[in-house]
């Protein structure tokens, strides 16, 4: 059963979505629980009078609440704050209407300097308890410049059966809007919460998401029906740049009529658009690296610029979305490789090469290796506008291109950087990096229990000897890591 929880706050209404199990099974009200820390996952940490953990949503260290229990484990107990007894010193009134209830940036009633604590201890939890692994004190994490509107990519989905709020169902009015466009509600597969204003893109983001919602209801195009597979207007994805350049990416269930009047509306309406294009997505899923992308109007792609050098955008490219913290990473990363000049690189998940040529320029060879066909065209093409020429991509499955045959044919790498998906690298990966025997490895990772994971079977050649946290994501619990490696003598 799925219910909602209203919290009372500085006369503020805030409404959450939460779990229920069967009626009755999980009847259970904590009160007067005071917040100790915070935890994994984005939640806070409390302990009942006998002991227990109780991990807490949405809660602030020194908060003292009602905690109603939505998960019952023999260890460690999970609830919802149901009442604010007395807030915590600490807390913020979040900046957002929708936080709660939409699954992003959970942390805004956390001060940013608890959040980058937070972020450096689990960094540090997660290579010693996960890896087991033996550090060099870690570096201060580098926090973001900007703490709000600083992605430069957001996707939205529209359904035609948006989340209803609890706030919405007590006013007793007739809702007669049904469809939304915005965010899955988090857990929720088939949940979206319309959203009227995101503080994580800056404008014309909100504006444009707005426009599209309105012009569909007003049109009667159809919103997409996700358990269905059925509607019209299926999600939409929007890219910006430092320099205000935009790319617009509509995604349609399938061809319809009206397609080409609603994309030039969008067009007159936001001259600014720099590239627009559509997609027919007729599948299950939204994911779009399998579909053709149809420019519309404008550029075939956006570029971004760092230290000079040009990246070109296009609408399956992968490029950090944190565009100020990427330059920081990059810069670490740079660093840690400790390169002279003379060194042959191997910078194995490159997306679209911009760690490689952002390293080019102080190596002798850079080889980069992407699983994604697009984003190597990509990279060939930013480093030939770049004026690089000691960069050479490749496109493959990492555990297929990276072999002892591919080490022979380009020559053994001095230096290895890698920046793997979440998930961390392959097993027949890390075998391959131990056998080529590298000086200097450097690992960035936007998931620290998969590097320590990693990190555990590298360093049976290798000691760490530098780590050094990323703030990408403020408002979340997500966080990125950089560690640099040196091979022990005599492997």
């Amino acid at each position: 059963m799925i219910g909602v929880s209203c919290v009372k706050y500085n006369d503020k209404l805030c409404t959450f979505a939460i779990i229920m199990g069967k009626k009755g099974k999980l009847d259970i009200i904590l009160e007067n629980i005071t917040i100790e820390s915070v935890a994994a996952e984005g939640k806070a940490i409390a302990h009942t009078e006998d002991g227990r953990v109780v991990f807490v949503e949405f809660a602030v260290p020194g908060d003292v609440v009602d905690i109603r229990i939505t998960r019952k484990k023999k260890s460690f107990m999970e609830g919802r704050i149901v009442r604010i007894v007395k807030p915590s010193a600490d807390r913020l009134e979040p900046f957002c209407s929708h936080f709660g209830i939409c699954g992003g940036c959970r942390w805004q009633p956390l001060p940013y300097e608890i959040q980058l604590a937070a972020k450096q201890r689990q960094v540090y939890d997660q290579l010693t308890r996960i890896g087991h692994l033996s550090l060099p004190e870690i570096s201060p994490i580098l926090g973001s410049d900007k703490t709000e509107f600083y992605r430069n990519k957001l996707e939205f989905t529209a359904s035609n059966r948006r989340w209803i709020t609890q706030e919405e169902v007590d006013e007793g009015n007739e809702l007669t809007e049904i469809p939304g466009l915005g965010f899955h509600v988090g857990k929720f597969f088939d949940k979206v919460l319309d959203i009227e204003k995101c503080y994580l893109q800056k404008e014309p983001s909100n504006a444009i998401r707005l426009f599209i919602k309105d012009y569909a209801v007003k049109h009667s195009i159809p919103f997409y029906n996700i358990r269905e597979n059925s509607g019209v207007l299926r999600n939409m994805f929007i890219r910006t740049t430092e320099d205000d350049q935009v790319m617009l990416i509509v995604c349609f269930a399938e061809e319809f009529d009206g397609r080409e009047a609603m994309l030039d509306a969008i067009s007159e309406a936001f001259p600014q658009i720099t590239s627009l294009y559509y997609i027919i997505n007729g599948k299950v899923n939204d994911s779009i690296g399998d579909q053709e992308c149809i420019l519309y109007k404008g550029d075939e792609a956006i570029y971004e610029t760092m230290e000079g050098l040009r990246f070109r955008i296009g609408p399956k490219s992968f490029y950090q979305t944190n565009a100020g913290q990427a330059y920081k990473l990059y810069k670490v990363t740079r660093d840690f490789a400790g390169l002279t000049g003379n060194e042959i690189v191997y910078d194995l998940y490159t997306g679209t090469g911009t760690i490689a040529q952002f390293v080019s320029g102080k190596a002798s060879k850079v080889f980069g290796i992407e699983y994604v066909p697009e984003a190597i065209e990509d990279a060939k093409v930013n480093a030939r506008a770049n004026g690089i020429d000691n960069c050479e991509f490749f496109a493959g499955d990492m555990k297929d291109i990276l072999t002892d045959e591919f080490i022979a044919a380009h020559g053994r790498p001095d230096v290895i950087i890698l920046d793997p998906p979440r998930a961390g690298i392959h097993p027949d990966v890390a075998k391959v990096i131990l056998n080529a025997a590298a000086k200097r490895l450097v690992y960035v990772s936007c998931n620290p229990a998969s590097q320590a994971r990693d990190l555990e079977i590298l360093c049976s050649k290798y000691r760490i000897t530098a780590v050094q946290p990323v703030d990408m994501f403020p408002h979340t619990q997500h966080v990125e890591n950089v560690c640099a490696l040196e091979l022990i003598e005599g492997c």
